[in-house]
């Protein structure tokens, strides 16, 4: 190898890699010192340079450019690492239209609190829903089903009782619903849902706090949209009101049910 050279890789902020990205070192006279392109998985090899110092220029269509100053020993390979590219204006948001939920690459979770000391987890393990994305986003809207037969709370005992009619009664009220009815943004990846949950054919508004994490390919050539989600209900709101009272007046399963919530969606 005549020169040093400089090794790296592209990406977005979250990861991504960015192809066809264009790489020029420059000297401390301003002069080009060598050029390359990123390859599609981001990666980029910029050889044939003399020792010394550089300002290394990145430009990618659809990102802001970037700048590193970098030091170039003689017959060496100097590891950049990942240089990340923020996304020209900002965070890409969804494009409009209908975005179907992954289960398999989804959760939803919910958490009580324990004789008031710990919290016992669960999850809602079938489910299925659909996000329509609207221009502008305030606009979009959101409807999920899940199946409350599908409850886990890695204890089969206790799945039993939660499926009882002392709380979910699955066997009189098979479905669980929840159906948005306005996005308000509060900035670029934080939104709050407003919606209604219908369990046990009890229906409350329930607002989630949404978090954008952002848009991009998947492996089988779709793109895909995630958010997480959170939000506290009271069961006494949905006619869940078993309990138990220990010591003190303590109860067994809190009151408050604390929901959070990771969403994939593909879009159709």
């Amino acid at each position: 190898m005549t020169g040093g050279a400089v090794t790296g890789r592209l990406t977005t902020p979250d990861g991504w890699p960015v192809g066809g990205g264009t790489l020029t070192a420059v000297d401390g006279a301003g002069g080009q010192g060598a050029r390359t392109v990123s390859g599609d998985d981001g990666h980029f090899l910029l050889d044939g340079l003399a020792p010394g110092a550089y300002t290394l220029v990145v430009a990618a269509p659809g990102h802001d450019p970037a700048a590193r100053t970098i030091t170039v020993a003689d017959g060496r390979i100097t590891p950049l690492g990942v240089v990340p590219l923020a996304r020209a204006g900002g965070t890409v948001l969804p494009a409009p239209g209908t975005w179907d939920i992954d289960p398999q690459h989804s959760s939803i979770r919910v958490s009580a609190l324990h004789l008031g000391m710990s919290r016992i987890h669960g999850r809602l393990r079938r489910f299925a829903g659909q996000i329509v994305v609207a221009d502008p986003l305030e606009g979009s809207s959101v409807e999920v089903t899940m199946d409350p037969a599908g409850v886990d709370s890695d204890d089969p005992d206790r799945d039993a009782h939660l499926r009882s009619a002392d709380f979910l009664d699955v066997a009189r009220h098979p479905e669980i619903r929840y159906k948005s009815e306005g996005l308000r943004r509060l900035d670029g990846e934080h939104w709050t849902l407003e919606g209604v949950l219908t369990l046990k054919d009890v229906s409350a508004p329930v607002p989630l706090h949404v978090v954008y994490r952002g848009t991009g390919p998947d492996l089988f050539g779709g793109v895909r949209a995630a958010f997480s989600a959170s939000a506290e209900i009271s069961r006494d709101d949905f006619a869940i009101s078993w309990n138990q009272s220990v010591l003190a007046g303590v109860l067994a399963v809190g009151r408050t049910l604390r929901i959070e919530i990771d969403i994939q969606a593909c879009r159709s």
